[in-house]
Formats: C-alpha cells, structure tokens, sequence
C-alpha cells in the first residue's frame, strides 16, 4: 500500500508491503533517501481500537481517529495531527487545486493515466473553470479545467497516450 502523509509541515512518501511474517515499511521525507524498516508480526497486537508493536526495541501503543484526510494519533503519550492521502485522495486533491498549475506555466499529471481526450489546442485562449482534457486514472475519468484564464502555449499529449505522475501535459503562454 502507498500513500503519502504529512506531520508538522514535512511530507512523507510512505509504501508499506505485508509479508508472511512481518511488515516491510519505507519511508522518504522530502528531498532525502528512502529509509526502509522491518517490523514483525510475532511483535504486534490489536485489540478494539488500538494496536501495539515492538520496533527496535521500543514498545508503541498507537490509537487513530479520524476521517478523509485528516487523522489524529495518539502513541507516546502525545497527540499527532497527520493528513494521510492514498492515490485516490492525492488525484482528488490535485483536481480540487485544478491541476497542479494554479499559477504554473504546464498543467501536469498528478499520477499514472491514459489521456482520454483533449479539448483544447496551441493558441487557444481558455477561461478559467473551462475543461482542458480528460484523463482517466483509478478507472475513473477525470475532466482536468483551467483554474485561471490561460493562452495554451503547447498541447504536449495526444488522446490515447499512457502518462506517468508528474508528466507535462500542457504548457501555457506566460503570463505579461
């Protein structure tokens, strides 16, 4: 399972594999290496709302509340707020922000998808809140919209291309 979290204002990429007799957990912060943990399963317990585990040596008792996003836990005798987003939440939040481009020269793919089709073309002035393209991830289709009125620049996808995260999909004319 991936997803990505965020505790006192440094995000995390976090992918976490279940194995036959333990946990395989990475995690990277932002800008440095992943670092990558093992965490048996002789060594952990749950029990109504709350688990418990052994790591390095270290008892944690962890109880989670929460909804969406936004989660509180509860381990070390201290309260923690973390947003929490899987591939899902993280298409969804980058759709809410139109995009990753609210003020940014290119649209971008913020995960995996297959571009479905394309509204727009080099040259076109575009009004904000207008559709762009359509791009279908989780296998669900996306209708991705100008946040701000736009000059399209550069169309650099074509309908039926595989796109990866991060990938440019449109560029826009500079702003002057």
């Amino acid at each position: 399972m991936y997803f990505e979290a965020e505790l006192r204002g440094k995000k995390y990429k976090v992918d976490v594999t279940e194995g036959r007799h333990n946990w395989k957990v990475s995690l990277q912060q932002d800008g440095q290496d992943w670092k990558h943990y093992d965490i048996s399963k002789n060594d952990f317990r749950s029990a109504e709302e709350y688990i418990s585990f052994l790591f390095e040596g270290k008892s944690y008792l962890v109880d989670v509340l929460g909804q969406d996003t936004e989660y509180t836990v509860f381990t070390r005798n201290s309260f923690r707020t973390i947003k929490i987003f899987n591939d899902e939440m993280l298409l969804h939040e980058s759709l809410k922000k139109g995009g990753s481009f609210g003020g940014e020269a290119n649209l971008k793919s913020g995960m995996p998808g297959k571009i479905i089709e394309i509204f727009v073309k080099a040259g076109d002035d575009v009004k904000a809140g207008k559709p762009l393209l359509i791009m279908e991830a989780m296998k669900m289709e996306n209708e991705m919209r100008a946040a701000s009125d736009v000059k399209i620049k550069e169309v650099c996808v074509k309908q039926g291309d595989s796109v990866e995260s991060g990938a440019i999909l449109i560029k826009f004319e500079d702003k002057k």
